[in-house]
């Protein structure tokens, strides 16, 4: 490895400094630095003897689990790009992200074997397929399965190199894969640890998925690059976390809105141990001020923020001590990384105290999206990442999220494409047209609801429409409210206003 920023070092270094120390605590099962480092090397090397090279895609579908961390540092170290798949997704969805991000090898975990094989089938030339863990890819690793690439250089292992394939929804309904080099994980860790500071003492637990940026550069990187314990959890249960950040000594961990608030409203809340948490970092979308009061009360420091996949992810922090200050901020900038606004119709920039676009320049911002230069070039203006939300900066340089710019909506942390339902909606036979937007809720943030305009010919309802959807969409993307109305409203261009939508009460829907 040449690159003085590459990651596949990073276990190394912690190996020779601190050998037995637990790096990843799996469901009790515990991994020190040492015997990390010694399965990520192996790995790495029985990859290179397979024929892997630079490049190449290795894509999973898979929980957390110390397997894919050993996977993560292996590619690190052979420069190949870890393509984590959601294993939320529909068959369909998931066809779709595989046949994109056309993977040399697949890794399962059993749990999802009927998933995976259901997506695969739906590929002309399906890649190689195999486990994870000592009893898959490490016992023996297939050859590479190439569709589009050519047999990639042998050569060392570079800054600029893409590590993480991570896909993230856009405007247009079709997931786009933004990659992430070794460069933009390592200063976006850099630039975490100036404004959340962990050591080797630290006990992360890490309940965001590894399909997420999150899952991997906020927290969990910066873990084992500073020598800490990671307490890695598949699905997010109330109770068992609350059993967790006790039994565990949990000292920080991340989590979006409505976790916090699953936790705060289980009966079990108001006696939990949570002496050993000095500090949780809050993300995916602000954190409403009354629950951010009742985390207060229970001692615990909360440090909020704002960022998005393809900045790698993390773009503005509030430390707690400004948050109790000012509710609703996302507060400034990271270390090394540089914002600005702009002017939504002219792109000018806008100085002092003003409402724009959020843009974000700084070496933790992406290389683009894989095998999209267009979706690309339309991501950047004058060197600088549109972020696409509407976000006002006060006097004292500090930021508030007014709305987003394009028309996602985030439930419970993940992203959803109006687009995406519709397209589905859609190709339902008794649907003529829908439109989807989101709408606040108490649990959730914000849920979806569609408006379909059904055919007269051919009947629908909503329970038939909302079961259609379940069979299409992973869950969280199945609209919450499915509204049957006469027709959509237009505006003089033609274009579905949603901000008319959203307003509307469910009564006046017609």
């Amino acid at each position: 490895m040449t690159g003085l920023h590459t990651l596949g070092r990073w276990t190394r270094d912690r190996a020779t400094a601190t050998p037995h120390r637990v790096a990843v605590d799996d469901r009790g099962v515990t991994l020190t630095y040492r015997d990390l480092d010694d399965r990520a090397t192996r790995l790495a090397a029985a990859f290179a003897d397979a024929g892997y090279g630079v490049g190449d895609r290795v894509a999973t579908v898979t929980g957390n689990s110390a397997d894919q961390v050993v996977l993560f540092f292996a590619c690190a170290q052979a420069g190949l790009v870890l393509a984590p798949l959601s294993w939320r997704l529909s068959p369909r969805e998931l066809a779709e992200q595989l046949d994109r991000s056309d993977p040399a090898l697949v890794l399962v975990e059993q749990e999802f074997a009927t998933l995976a094989a259901t997506a695969l089938e739906r590929l002309a030339l399906p890649p190689a397929t195999t486990g994870l863990g000592r009893s898959g890819v490490e016992a023996a690793v297939p050859p590479p399965t190439r569709r589009r690439d050519p047999a990639p250089a042998r050569r060392e292992v570079r800054d600029d190199d893409p590590l993480l394939l991570l896909f993230t929804s856009g405007t247009s309904g079709r997931p786009k894969g933004a990659l992430l080099t070794h460069a933009s994980c390592f200063w976006t860790n850099l630039a975490f640890s100036r404004t959340v500071e962990m050591s080797h003492d630290d006990v992360v637990l890490s309940v965001l998925p590894q399909f997420h940026a999150g899952g991997w550069n906020i927290q969990p990187l910066l873990a084992w690059w500073s020598g800490a314990r990671v307490v890695l959890e598949r699905t997010f249960e109330p109770e068992r976390v609350l059993q967790l950040l006790a039994e565990r000594r949990v000292t920080t961990m991340m989590g979006v809105p409505t976790q916090y608030l699953m936790l705060a409203a289980h009966p079990g809340f108001a006696a939990a141990d949570l002496t050993s948490l000095r500090t949780a970092v809050v993300g995916g979308a602000p954190m409403p001020e009354p629950l951010l009061r009742t985390w207060h009360r229970r001692g615990v420091a909360l440090t909020q923020g704002y960022g998005l996949t393809e900045a790698g992810p993390n773009v503005l922090c509030l430390p707690d001590d400004e948050a109790r200050e000012r509710p609703g901020s996302a507060g400034k900038p990271y270390p090394h990384v540089d914002v600005a606004l702009a002017d939504p119709v002219t792109g000018e920039h806008l100085d002092g105290a003003a409402t724009g676009e959020l843009l974000v320049r700084g070496p933790g911002v992406f290389a683009g999206y894989f095998r999209d230069p267009e979706a690309t070039a339309a991501a950047f203006a004058g060197g600088w990442l549109r972020t696409g939300d509407l976000v006002e900066r006060d006097a004292d340089g500090y930021h508030r999220v007014v709305d987003r710019l394009k028309d996602l909506y985030i439930v419970g942390g993940e992203n959803v494409s109006p687009a995406e339902v519709e397209g589905v909606l859609r190709r339902h036979p008794g649907v003529v047209e829908a439109a989807v937007v989101g709408v606040p809720d108490e649990r959730w943030g914000e849920v979806g609801r569609a408006f379909v305009v059904a055919r007269t010919d051919r009947p629908t309802d909503t329970e038939d429409l909302l079961a259609f959807c379940r069979a299409e969409l992973a869950a969280f993307k199945v609209p919450h409210h499915v509204e049957l109305v006469d027709r959509l409203p237009r505006t003089s261009l033609d274009k579905i206003p949603r901000h008319a939508l959203r307003a509307r009460r469910p009564q006046e829907a017609r």
